[in-house]
């Protein structure tokens, strides 16, 4: 028993859960919910470290690597999938990899999480090198994918993050940064999807939120680098045009028309009252920086 990972221990709030009429399910459920947001706020000066980190390592050209098993490997893969249409990035600069691969996304392969050959794989796939970081995401932070990933990537040269929930994770030996968020007991034992895998959804949420918003892709609260692919996008670009520059809908579509979609290069189109070349200058003076421009 002492060597029982903390979210594979039973929880006493929920031992009777299967006597519960549907309410008390509900309402025993979301008190245990309660708990996480305050689990991730005590680390929340190892994900500003790790915000930081990332940052730094974008502005010189590196990557970012999510990393892992089951439910935490679907939440990865799902943050990397977002930031190219909220961010406008390229999809190689956030990825995610799931111990399994494709085929896991949808279906369980328990048995991932155990095999090193599976690490090795996706690690040589991502390739990372000193300004990249590998994040490894897990609730016990004990899977042998997981520590390959780790170990690998730091004989690579590259950085390393952990997101456990769990104090005694082999992963955190391998980390310079470990993040943990520590939820407690699953209401149903060793469910993981459950706290575990809320608390870490918001901590990949800050992690890629947090670095885009340092490296300028994002202005005011404003996503000024998104991909308009879609009605809804269309319609958000417009708006956002709009809020920042204080143009008329009609004209915010010129300038989103001249400028090709690319929302930050109208902004500064629209207040500079100059045209896309000279837009597109001197957002490359400014690594993009939309608040150099026009303030």
């Amino acid at each position: 028993m002492a060597n029982l990972a903390l979210t594979e221990t039973s929880n006493q709030e929920t031992a009777d859960i299967d006597l519960m009429d549907s309410l008390q399910i509900a309402q025993t459920l979301n008190n245990e919910d309660k708990k996480i947001a305050l689990a991730v706020e005590k680390t929340l000066p190892e994900i500003a470290e790790a915000i930081e980190l990332i940052a730094r390592c974008f502005q010189k050209g590196g990557r970012l690597g999510y990393f892992g098993a089951g439910t935490s490997g679907r939440l990865g893969v799902l943050d990397a999938s977002e930031c190219p249409p909220t961010f406008g990035v390229s999809p190689e600069l956030v990825c995610g990899y799931i111990a399994g691969g494709e085929s896991a996304l949808r279906l369980s392969v328990e048995n991932a999480e155990d095999r090193s050959d599976l690490a090795l794989q996706d690690i040589v796939k991502f390739n990372p090198g000193n300004n990249d970081v590998v994040v490894v995401i897990s609730s016990s932070g004990n899977p042998q994918y997981l520590l390959t990933v780790l170990q690998e990537a730091r004989q690579r040269g590259a950085h390393t993050v952990s997101i456990c929930c769990n104090p005694q994770a082999q992963a955190k030996a391998l980390s310079d940064i470990f993040i943990n968020p520590i939820v407690g007991p699953e209401p149903i034992t060793g469910s993981s999807r459950m706290k575990a895998g809320t608390a870490q959804k918001m901590v990949l949420n800050m992690l890629s939120t947090g670095a885009m918003i340092r490296i300028g892709k994002v202005y005011h609260n404003y996503m000024i680098d998104v991909r308009m692919l879609n009605a809804k996008l269309i319609d958000r670009g417009i708006r956002i045009v709009c809020d920042i520059t204080g143009v008329s809908r009609e004209d915010a579509e010129k300038y989103l028309a001249a400028s090709q979609n690319n929302v930050k290069t109208a902004c500064v189109m629209a207040v500079k009252k100059c045209d896309k070349d000279t837009a597109e200058n001197l957002l490359q003076q400014t690594n993009g920086l939309l608040r150099k421009i026009i303030g």
